[in-house]
């Protein structure tokens, strides 16, 4: 194939300051780092997103049920969505690798490391939460909360950014109704969860029920994954949901 198409074009060198007022700044380490990140992932890994919601009618309501009994102990659905992500990934197994570099070799892991993209000031940063199979709710809940502030004012380790299997990025704080997350490389999948809605569906008598939907977006590595699997998983991640017990 000839070089006019394959070889791209150069970057526009612009003079801004001919259409209005400019002000330059730097780009952060943090955020050019990220940045080649993402553009190698984007460019090196087929991306494709599989959409679809998680009915959280009921767990919604055994979780408020169990905040109002245990002020406490308060859950979130994070903490939550990390069970449902480790069952998935020893339920389907092949989201649970990675690729090397040359795409000759297959790793299967078999430890359960989840990372949480983490919007800071500088950035995003995620760190990956170690052995989420053996730790509980509460755990979970208590190195997420410690873990985000460190990235928000500290800054994190590689160390701490290494070693995920699997990602989850959430927007759900902020809204929107689902979007493409960019794999973070060398994992194969990435769900991201945006927030939640309320929608009238039909009931088994064919009448409508208000019920609340979570959307969930996962992104996956076309080269490991086929579609039928990243529709199971996301399935897979909605019942455990739905009949998700707080402990």
């Amino acid at each position: 194939m000839s070089d006019q198409f394959t070889k791209m074009m150069p970057w526009p060198e612009m003079d801004f300051s001919v259409f209005g007022e400019v002000e330059e700044k730097a780009v952060g380490k943090t955020q050019a780092y990220v940045a080649k990140a993402m553009h190698r992932n984007w460019a090196s890994i087929p991306h494709v997103t599989h959409n679809d919601d998680a009915d959280i009618t009921e767990f919604e309501s055994r979780r408020k049920a169990w905040n109002q009994a245990n002020p406490d102990k308060k859950r979130t659905l994070l903490p939550a969505l990390m069970k449902a992500t480790v069952a998935a990934l020893k339920e389907y197994p092949q989201f649970n690798t990675s690729l090397s570099a040359d795409g000759t070799k297959l790793f299967q892991k078999h430890y359960y490391h989840i990372g949480i993209a983490v919007d800071v000031p500088s950035g995003l940063l995620v760190p990956a939460i170690k052995d989420c199979d053996k730790k509980t709710e509460d755990e979970l809940a208590a190195e997420l909360a410690a873990t985000s502030e460190k990235a928000r004012t500290k800054g994190l380790s590689m160390a701490e950014m290494s070693g995920g299997c699997f990602t989850l990025s959430s927007l759900g704080h902020i809204g929107g109704t689902s979007f493409s997350p960019i794999i973070n490389a060398p994992e194969v999948g990435i769900l991201g969860i945006t927030r939640a809605r309320s929608q009238f569906l039909p009931d088994e008598n064919g009448q409508p029920e208000l019920r609340q939907l979570l959307p969930l977006s996962l992104s996956y590595d076309h080269r490991v994954i086929n579609g039928a699997d990243a529709a199971r998983f996301v399935r897979f991640v909605a019942d455990f949901l739905a009949s998700y017990e707080f402990k």
